[in-house]
């Protein structure tokens, strides 16, 4: 049985109607023949190991200042996205519907299945390696969780690391995934 959907909406467009909305335009149409059966946890922090301001929110939708920070001109040619980012104050933001594909798998594969993106939603949490979330982005990512599984066959969640172990490290060791775990998420 899945796990009820206490305090998220999935509209009929693919949006969480509590989410606040920022449209990207790194996404793509999901190819026709896949199914969204995975979620992928990530982490993030813009500059590495900093957290605060709308740095990740500007990466996203290809609005990032360079100048700000020498890190930033390394990364200012990708173009990636998320589904989801979850800040560490516990603000919920979607970049992409969950109908399309957003880019933040990259080279992936899961259980003979290459590039991940087709078939996963991706959420981001701030943070990094280095430092443990905190407990309001895992309420956050449970309800979001919930959420999913409630209106997709969602059959695995995994970390980045999981899908991609030769390139990333993320969501990294201090995520609890004892935690995720505990709410009876299928394959979770």
């Amino acid at each position: 049985m899945k796990p009820s959907c206490n305090f998220y909406d999935l509209d009929e467009t693919g949006v969480i109607k509590e989410a606040h909305f920022l449209k990207s335009a790194n996404f793509d149409a999901r190819p026709k023949d896949k199914t969204i059966s995975m979620v992928v946890i990530h982490s993030i922090s813009l500059p590495p190991n900093k957290f605060g301001g709308a740095f990740i929110e500007d990466f996203f939708t290809n609005n990032l200042n360079t100048e700000y920070d020498p890190y930033f001109k390394e990364i200012d040619k990708l173009k990636v996205s998320a589904h989801f980012l979850i800040k560490r104050n516990g603000k919920l933001i979607q970049f992409v519907s969950c109908k399309d594909r957003a880019w933040h798998a990259g080279k992936s594969n899961w259980k003979n299945a290459s590039n991940c993106n087709d078939f996963s939603i991706g959420i981001e949490l701030e943070g990094s390696d280095f430092f443990p979330f905190e407990k309001i982005q895992y309420m956050k990512l449970i309800n979001l969780l919930k959420c999913l599984c409630n209106n997709y066959p969602i059959n695995a969640i995994v970390g980045h690391n999981q899908i991609s172990p030769e390139r990333k490290t993320d969501p990294g060791p201090y995520f609890d995934w004892e935690l995720i775990k505990a709410e009876n998420f299928h394959d979770s």
